[in-house]
């Protein structure tokens, strides 16, 4: 009680905040995938966790939805236009949706945009198909400002689009265009100002599938990114956007499937990606002042280990993850050292296709791509199975491209499938 008198204070006095249990942006608060959350649900009834309500007609895209002050954000493709859109939180009905870009087809896919929007100070953010990068009221839809990875940065529109999540620190918004006058741009979140452009070489067809996350080794302030298959992965200077150190391993770079955000915890690094790829573990060492070295500590060619797409996540001292290009077999490695645990194991419960994962209240979510839903107790001496369910068939002939994350935010869980999205109750009785 006191906590949501805190937080009303604060909106009364300083304007819209997300609460502590909102999801504002791609993999949560801190983009690691897990929910903070407690008092959910430990085991599901055979059917399911109870489903609150249904929203449809959402718009082609395959974008993980975003949630914060009160509203649902997402991004799809109507009537030719890509955009975003508004929902209620608490019964899934439209607000707004404000179009942005032209739709554009790439590779022979119609899946439509796979950003998820970014909120932030009464802002909301996303990324088109084609590379617009646009900034909207978050109350209203209203358009604040936009940027062309295309026209300002020298960007081109990557064999499967542009999907990155931007991540906003501060006044400060963090882009990947991938360009040739910039692989990533700081931009001011107030007007779209240029802040720094950082240049890491060239970047290859790979990129912007992955988004960035902050960190800070040995006190420097950096951003990690995954951006294609000539750059690797890359740490770079949180105020300016010099390079502090780059890894072009087969496991950042192999071909064009760059997607998983690395993991990072002090000075290691966990990068994985798909196709040529493969896993690896880094260690970053010091090399004077704001100079690094991205020690390789343990790797994997593919197909012994990689994470094509569907994250990542740190629990404990173990990631764990979905095997496998286009497969989601359970693996358990252990984060110190890069040593497998257990795994990778077939899929579990029926589960087919890739794997989005997501942690939440001691329970690992892995949403499989043919709509299976399977809720697994994290241990790193076994696959713990808990319990599984089937969601609502959705516009699978058309759109089969079932990869949106769950995202759980105040005690509820969202899971998008292109056009429509469930909402289902996964708080536990009594908490």
């Amino acid at each position: 009680m006191r906590l949501r008198l805190a937080s009303l204070a604060a909106v009364l006095c300083c304007g819209p905040l997300s609460l502590a249990a909102d999801w504002p942006a791609f993999r949560g608060p801190n983009r690691d995938g897990i929910c903070t959350e407690t008092g959910l649900l430990k085991k599901w009834p055979t059917e399911g966790p109870k489903q609150v309500w249904t929203a449809k007609n959402l718009g082609v895209g395959f974008g993980t939805p975003s949630v914060a002050e009160g509203k649902i954000f997402g991004i799809g493709t109507r009537d030719g236009k890509d955009g975003i859109w508004a929902l209620k939180e608490d019964s899934g009905s439209e607000l707004w949706f404000t179009p942005f870009a032209d739709a554009t087809k790439v590779a022979n896919q119609t899946n439509g945009p796979g950003s998820t929007p970014t909120y932030a100070q009464g802002k909301v953010l996303s990324v088109s198909v084609n590379g617009t990068l646009v900034c909207l009221d978050a109350a209203k839809g209203t358009l604040l400002w936009k940027k062309s990875y295309l026209t300002d940065f020298g960007g081109k529109v990557p064999t499967w689009a542009y999907n990155d999540s931007v991540y906003v620190d501060g006044d400060k918004v963090i882009c990947t265009p991938c360009g040739s006058k910039a692989a990533v741009a700081a931009l001011k979140l107030a007007d779209g100002e240029v802040v720094w452009k950082a240049d890491v070489g060239p970047v290859g067809g790979g990129c912007g599938y992955s988004s960035p996350v902050k960190t800070a080794f040995n006190g420097t302030p950096a951003y990690v990114v995954l951006l294609g298959d000539k750059s690797g992965v890359v740490g770079l200077h949180a105020d300016t956007g010099k390079m502090l150190w780059q890894y072009k391993g087969k496991a950042a770079a192999g071909g064009v499937a760059q997607i998983p955000i690395p993991i990072v915890k002090d000075d290691l690094v966990w990068v994985s990606c798909s196709y040529s790829g493969g896993a690896a573990l880094l260690k970053i060492v010091p090399q004077g002042k704001d100079a690094f070295e991205a020690k390789e500590v343990k790797a994997y060619k593919k197909p012994e280990l990689n994470n094509h797409h569907g994250g990542m996540v740190l629990v404990g001292d173990h990631v764990y993850f979905g095997h496998n290009q286009n497969e989601g077999n359970p693996v358990c490695v252990e984060f110190k050292t890069g040593e497998i645990k257990w795994g990778p194991e077939k899929n579990p419960a029926g589960g087919a296709g890739s794997a989005a994962v997501l942690s939440a209240d001691g329970r690992l979510y892995f949403r499989y791509q043919n709509s299976v839903l399977v809720l697994i107790e994290p241990d790193p001496t076994e696959l713990k199975v808990v319990s599984s369910f089937k969601l609502p068939p959705a516009d699978q002939k058309t759109h089969p491209q079932s990869w949106p994350h769950p995202v759980i935010a105040n005690g509820k869980l969202y899971i998008r499938d292109q056009t429509v999205m469930y909402c289902y109750d996964v708080k536990a009785v009594g908490s």
